[in-house]
């Protein structure tokens, strides 16, 4: 430590004395330290996960055990985020009972408490609205049910016609003392307060029995657990009679779920989630480290007669390497204390405002301490390696060149642009073999680590990219030909300023490419949901059960009013159809064609009834060749089916029947009749039903002929829509209303591509920009004697500008072209699921931004901001 103190007394100096400098490297160093600190903290708050959850899933009790039928249990010891699953194992007799508190009371003693509990997804209806409400019925005035539900105003509900609500209930337009309109009767809200876990969605708490009826409950029987302590011994012998336990002891201490695994099927995940996190790591460590060498390349320059006077007084070059080294020390642990400070208190004040967008609450503020001196390390370490390679290079300068005014560096060894190019090619090796493999969860990684691979070698190439353009700039004019050769001329701060321009470049571009094949791969399997530029408006009423449901024609005739009313020129044709009958239970109709049309894949998508009820094709909105087709054999008495396939014949179908009950899913009632049909081709667009059949087969049958829906002919242009939208919404609920446009881009897509854009130019500005004025502070001599010798002032705004591009364009070119191998190879895994890919579709307009704009904004900006003046270096008298 003795031979660093020195070194580290001469860093905090210099760091002090060139305060700009050092700005510039704490700046670089701790934004992404602060950003990843807070991100840490916001994510780990907000993940709720093992202990932390215990609250809100078994309240104050020790443990939650539940069964969902006989048989012996195998579950992890997070049951519902690892999994279970029933298992018959050899040499076991597998329960033919379902738990039940008699066998809990085996295993866990005859003294434990057990608390009923029950939770489900129900109905209320407020006004004309049916809202879904999430329940929980427990007795909350017990002891173990305790955090399930925090009071903040009311009571505690004590029978079963009492229920306490959330917050979000209250939104919905309730009151305490409102009663809630149930499947069986109503229920009076006699409190309000805060549920465990739903934060904005309606919740709705009452004893056992209160809202759920037995079918919507199923088949699941939970109870709270009131003991000392669940151990993991006693968990497996509540799985050998058929339970599933959620046990607070496990939580808190779990074993070792390794051996588990493979009986759960499924795979832990982290040899993967190791190599990936590893990978980003690697990643964002040479970036950072990227965008602070230049700053620690002109330290050195600027340190170099002192470290040439140190070397002729008898300094070794292993204490030149500690004087720099020393430098990327100091600067780094200060700004990686900086950055985690600032980090953690903006993650406390963010936790607030994500909030809002999660519908469940938070767990309490966690400060991950690992996590967080990992990322300091991250800082501290990215800092100390960029001032490696300044650091060895300036314990090798020539210390009689240096002390008689010359400087120069040394030409790029052969050997390195080699090895360059060899990981290049390793690169697109991997990327190639990964996209052949996406699957395995293997080929992710090799994709990846191709990348990281292929950058690698691309900052290997850099510095004979630079030389060349030195060489090639003979022709060009003064100020280019002096930035280009004083770029390759100073390649320690050059050819890292040009690799992390290129690294970021690359990263936007494959990324780029496969948000934009992916795009292309939605655009070429789009299905129209109806014919172009035509709309249509569905209703189906949203009942509680046992409510009867309207009478539909006023329904139709209201919503068909608001179109007619806002769009006048419109045409609004009825069609009707067979699906849909509330009498006694809900009555699907189905169309099964014979077993050699199944096995050729005849199903097409449809956007209208399973079966249509028309006279004609105009019913449904169909022209042309098709249109004759359907008309003919619709008058021969014919049904027609719709299918993907391009040939038309004769064949029999079947139409079935099936009533289901009102208050279950049991089928009460089935019907099937074999009718003669028309097969008609539809190709992969969808269809305006499965089949259509006309009235007098509809009588024959006894379909129930309805409404179906309500279509709309002519010009429906996007206010007409929305008004259209608004309208039938506020005034029928359960109401749908689409016009079809074709595919439209969404505009997260949009998104995407703008966010890796901007940071792209960010990234590409900062490097650049910082890149550019290190090299004209270093250049200062040099411009100086370009003035003295009669170059114009605005001479050294043309050199800035001219620096700015070489760096930008540069590092824009090398990026673009790397970053097409992993974009290349993420698309084909990307674009291949929907069966008729892969898709590849390469963003021209966003690479043309960051190869071309960008470089010429950045050498506008800094043409304009550099001064075109400097102070004498030195006067004569």
């Amino acid at each position: 430590m003795s031979a660093w103190r020195p070194a580290l007394r001469i860093a905090w100096r210099d760091a002090l004395r060139h305060r700009g400098r050092s700005i510039l490297v704490l700046v670089m160093v701790a934004l992404p330290v602060l950003a990843v600190s807070a991100a840490a903290v916001v994510y780990t708050s907000a993940e709720v996960t093992g202990v932390e959850g215990a609250d809100r899933q078994m309240g104050s009790a020790a443990a939650r055990v539940w069964t969902e039928g006989p048989g012996r249990i195998i579950q992890a010891p997070d049951p519902d985020r690892q999994g279970y699953l029933p298992v018959d194992l050899p040499g076991t007799a597998s329960s033919t009972e379902p738990l039940d508190e008699a066998a809990i009371r085996d295993v866990l003693g005859e003294a434990v408490r057990l608390l009923p509990i029950r939770e489900g997804w129900s109905g209320t209806r407020i006004g004309d609205r049916l809202v879904a409400i999430e329940v929980t019925e427990v007795d909350l005035t017990d002891p173990l049910a305790g955090a399930l539900f925090d009071l903040t105003s009311g009571q505690l509900p004590e029978t079963a016609d009492e229920v306490v609500v959330n917050d979000a209930m209250l939104a919905k337009g309730l009151e305490v003392g409102d009663d809630l309109q149930l499947t069986d009767g109503s229920a009076r809200i006699v409190g309000v307060g805060r549920d465990a876990e739903q934060r904005s969605h309606p919740a709705v708490l009452g004893v056992v029995g209160s809202v759920l009826t037995d079918d919507a409950a199923g088949d699941r029987r939970d109870w709270l657990v009131g003991t000392d302590a669940v151990s993991w011994g006693d968990v497996q012998a509540l799985n050998a009679v058929g339970g599933i336990v959620a046990s607070r002891a496990v939580l808190a201490d779990p074993p070792d779920v390794a051996d588990l695994a493979q009986q759960l099927g499924y795979d832990t995940g982290e040899d993967e989630l190791v190599a990936v996190a590893v990978l980003i790591v690697v990643m964002a460590l040479l970036e950072v480290v990227l965008l602070a060498g230049p700053a620690f390349a002109v330290g050195a320059r600027r340190q170099s007669r002192s470290l040439a006077l140190m070397a002729a007084s008898g300094g070794t070059p292993a204490q030149s390497r500690r004087v720099v080294l020393a430098s990327g020390l100091v600067l780094g642990a200060v700004a990686s204390a900086l950055g985690l400070v600032l980090g953690v208190l903006a993650g406390i004040a963010l936790l607030p405002v994500v909030q809002r967008f999660q519908g469940t609450w938070f767990g309490p503020l966690d400060i991950p301490v690992l996590w967080l001196a990992a990322i300091t390390v991250f800082g501290l370490v990215s800092a100390f390696l960029a001032s490696v390679v300044p650091a060895w290079i300036a314990s090798r300068q020539d210390v009689v060149a240096v002390l008689a005014g010359r400087r120069g560096e040394r030409k790029p060894r052969t050997s390195t642009p080699v090895l360059g190019l060899v990981l290049l090619g390793v690169g697109m090796a991997g990327s190639t073999i990964g996209s052949l493999d996406p699957d395995s969860g293997n080929g992710a990684i090799s994709m990846a680590a191709s990348a990281v691979v292929s950058v690698l070698g691309m900052i290997m190439v850099v510095p004979v990219v630079v030389s060349v353009v030195g060489r090639a700039a003979r022709r060009l004019p003064l100020t280019m030909r002096y930035a280009a050769r004083d770029a390759a001329r100073h390649r320690t701060r050059t050819v890292p300023a040009v690799a992390a321009v290129a690294a970021t470049v690359a990263g936007v571009v494959a990324l780029g490419i496969a948000n934009a094949s992916d795009e292309r791969e939605n655009e070429q399997t789009y299905l129209p949901q109806a014919p172009m530029g035509s709309g249509y408006i569905t209703w189906g009423p949203e009942l509680l059960a046992g409510e009867e449901a309207p009478d539909p024609e006023p329904v139709w005739a209201q919503l068909e009013q608001i179109v007619q009313d806002n769009a006048p020129d419109v045409e609004v044709q009825r069609t009707r159809g067979a699906d849909g009958s509330y009498a006694g239970g809900f009555v699907a109709t189905y169309v099964t064609v014979p077993p050699e049309l199944e096995q050729e894949g005849w199903g097409i998508s449809t956007y209208g009834p399973s079966v249509a009820v028309a006279e004609s094709a105009a019913e449904l909105g169909v022209d042309g060749d098709t249109a004759a087709l359907i008309d003919s054999a619709l008058a021969d008495g014919l049904a027609v089916v719709f299918v993907g396939s391009a040939t038309a014949e004769a064949t029999e179908v079947t139409i079935r029947r099936e009533t289901y009950s009102e208050t279950s899913e049991d089928i009460v009632a089935k019907s099937a009749d074999v009718v003669d049909a028309q097969l008609v081709p539809w190709g992969a667009a969808s269809a305006p039903a499965v089949a259509v059949v006309p009235e007098s087969m509809a009588r024959d049958l006894d379909l129930p002929v309805v409404t179906s829906s309500l279509r709309l002919v002519g010009d429906l242009d996007r206010g007409v829509q929305t008004r259209i939208d608004e309208e039938v919404k506020g005034a029928v609920a359960g109401t749908y209303f689409y016009v079809e446009r074709g595919y439209e881009r969404p505009d997260e897509a949009v998104i995407i591509l703008l966010v890796l854009f901007t940071l792209g130019g960010v990234l590409m500005l900062g490097g650049t920009l910082t890149a550019t004025f290190l090299a004209l502070s270093d250049a200062r001599p040099d411009l100086a004697t370009l003035a003295a010798v009669g170059a114009a002032p605005r001479t050294r705004r043309g050199v800035a500008a001219s620096y700015a591009l070489v760096v930008g364009f540069v590092g824009a070119i090398l990026g673009a072209g790397v970053g097409f191998i992993p974009g290349v190879a993420i698309s084909r895994p990307l674009t291949s699921s929907s069966g008729s890919g892969p898709y590849l579709d390469i963003p021209w307009l966003m690479i043309g931004a960051l190869v071309l704009v960008l470089p010429l904004l950045t050498a506008a900006i800094v043409g304009l901001s550099a001064r075109s003046r400097l102070p004498l270096v030195a006067r004569l008298d």
